[in-house]
């Protein structure tokens, strides 16, 4: 068994730990998560504007009134969202080449913003459509922070920048740096986007649509569930892996819901990264809540009495390292089932719950230590269906751990009265 798992590890999840670890998937995954504040903050305002409370309530009243004014602060965090994200991007992929990461994340953005296909008003104004700076955007403002970066090391390996006297603050020097990379993604975006009116949002946005749609599958919720858990196992932090590839197409479907239900709609997308949070990962990766409330309830050895109480508090708000490691559940054959199989049924419950529409779909990010059913709860805009769900899938996760949390306990129940001699 030992060698199996050894090969395993070997063959397959090292060196898929490595790709996550490449450089520009980091900065992907480093943008997109420097934006999680706003989005936590910015998705409230949707409940609030819109309050899951009867419709005669006075609140109700009062916030139908004044949606507008309410709506500002959501608007102006995800309706731009692409642009926080793209700064993000630029930044994190050239502190990692130890370029300027301010001139990164500012030519990203400016190169951003030069792609989008201005309109032109009878007054003589430009006016530019916030929908490219919103969900629409996410991945070709991740391209094109990329393209940035690049360009700015290009220049930077072949000297091709201004050189400042010593004497002259590194601040200025740095902003004279990127005079030329500046004026060469200006000149070169003006063209696509002026000259040839080639719309890049369009052209990046239909590229990756394959992948868009793939994700809002049943498979396409089975592999990244099946993935995070078979790295967990390793040891190996299976959410930063699977999310450096998947957090992109899970947030554009996380503001595609918040918008629709913005302009009043009904969001439609079932797999944003809220899905797995409120509903899967109870308790941390591998539904591990299952694990430590079957432990309660039938553990009798010392040591799983006292890891329990230990990591039961952590598992509360969704933190399960002390499990994964202190059972432990990582390489631990007893374990491999029910850490891979509770998930795997949980996601299937969960998906159909959605796609027969028995729960509101998912438009609002709580933070991710709150307790699950309250997550669940504020995700779905204040559906109590939700709070059904998670229950459900808590007592499917509890009662598939259940006989494996019996056999590890009565392992070290022998150990500690001797029946077993441990090598």
């Amino acid at each position: 068994m030992n060698s199996f798992f050894d090969m395993l590890d070997t063959k397959f999840a090292q060196p898929l730990s490595k790709i996550s670890e490449q450089r520009h998937l980091r900065a992907v995954r480093d943008g997109v998560i420097s934006a999680i504040p706003l989005i936590i903050i910015g998705s409230f305002f949707l409940i609030v504007a819109m309050p899951p409370i009867p419709t005669n309530w006075a609140y109700h009243v009062w916030a139908t009134a004044h949606v507008q004014q309410i709506m500002i602060p959501y608007r102006m965090t995800f309706w731009i969202m692409s642009l926080y994200i793209c700064f993000g991007v630029g930044y994190n992929l050239a502190k990692s080449y130890d370029l300027d990461p301010l001139a990164g994340g500012q030519l990203s953005v400016a190169t951003f913003l030069l792609s989008i296909m201005p309109t032109f008003t009878k007054s003589g104004s430009i006016m530019l459509d916030m929908s490219t700076l919103g969900s629409v955007g996410i991945f070709p403002c991740m391209i094109l922070a990329i393209f940035a970066v690049e360009v700015l090391r290009f220049c930077k390996q072949h000297n091709l920048m201004f050189k400042m006297p010593e004497q002259v603050p590194s601040s200025v020097a740095h902003s004279f740096e990127a005079v030329i990379p500046a004026g060469f993604l200006m000149i070169v975006m003006t063209l696509i986007n002026v000259v040839f009116k080639i719309n890049l949002e369009q052209v990046i946005q239909t590229i990756f649509s394959p992948l868009v749609k793939a994700g809002d599958t049943l498979p396409g919720v089975l592999v990244p569930v099946f993935l995070v858990v078979f790295f967990w196992f390793f040891g190996i932090h299976g959410d930063s892996i699977v999310g450096s590839v998947a957090r992109p197409v899970w947030l554009q479907y996380f503001t595609e819901n918040a918008e629709k239900v913005a302009h009043g709609g009904v969001a439609t997308h079932i797999a944003p990264e809220t899905f797995f949070q409120w509903f899967i990962w109870i308790g941390g990766s591998g539904a591990t809540i299952g694990l430590i409330i079957a432990a309660l309830i039938v553990g009798r050895a010392k040591y799983t009495k006292s890891i329990t109480r230990a990591c039961a508090v952590p598992a509360l708000f969704n933190i399960n390292e002390p499990i994964i490691f202190g059972f432990p559940v990582m390489l631990n054959p007893i374990f491999l089932i029910p850490f891979i199989l509770a998930p795997i049924v949980m996601t299937l419950v969960t998906w159909f719950a959605f796609s027969l529409g028995l729960v509101h779909m998912m438009f609002v990010q709580p933070p991710w230590t709150l307790p699950a059913p309250i997550g669940a709860f504020l995700a779905t805009g204040g559906d109590w269906r939700a709070i059904v769900l998670c229950l459900i899938n808590i007592a499917i996760a509890t009662v598939i751990y259940f006989p494996f949390v019996r056999m590890y306990d009565k392992n070290e129940l022998a150990k500690e009265n001797g029946e077993i001699v441990e090598d």
